[in-house]
């Protein structure tokens, strides 16, 4: 009988292509978390200064080799073909999704620029509707808080 998993399942389902970067950033978290191995992507691997290293020490750096490998699978497993090929030599998995926001990370930026200039340069043209006006300013200023709000979700 298979067994059914949850978070596979999100991961699968949410397979990073590239212009669904932050929708895929924000599934990522949430299992990787509950692998407890995201500490890995904000920690850096413990080294070991000398042959006189405590045993703990060794212990702690096995342990973050271990969860980074996880990490990498939970990350690469989500990703489309092509960037898997693309990440898979990556030592580490913050690398991987340092490369990946550099790649595709900015794309909010692009659509908050862009519903800025909308909103500046949008004039009512004389003979139409005020209601047409508005709907188009308020579609303007939906971009915008989506490009916002992806922001603050980045971070």
């Amino acid at each position: 009988m298979a067994s059914y998993n949850p978070l596979a399942k999100i991961l699968d389902e949410n397979k990073l292509t590239g212009p669904n970067y932050l929708d895929w950033k924000m599934n990522l978290k949430p299992v990787l978390r509950a692998a407890k191995v995201y500490y890995v992507l904000t920690t850096e691997e413990p080294n070991l200064p000398g042959p006189d290293v405590p045993q703990t020490d060794h212990d702690r750096k096995s342990k973050w080799l271990e969860d980074n490998k996880m990490a990498k699978c939970h990350i690469l497993s989500s990703m489309s073909n092509v960037l898997q090929q693309q990440h898979i030599g990556m030592a580490a998995a913050s690398d991987i999704m340092l490369n990946s926001k550099e790649m595709f990370g900015e794309q909010h930026c692009t659509v908050s620029l862009l519903a800025i200039r909308d909103l500046i340069s949008t004039k009512m043209i004389e003979g139409t509707p005020v209601r047409d006006h508005v709907l188009k300013m308020i579609g303007v200023g939906m971009a915008l808080e989506i490009g916002c709000e992806r922001r603050e979700l980045e971070s």
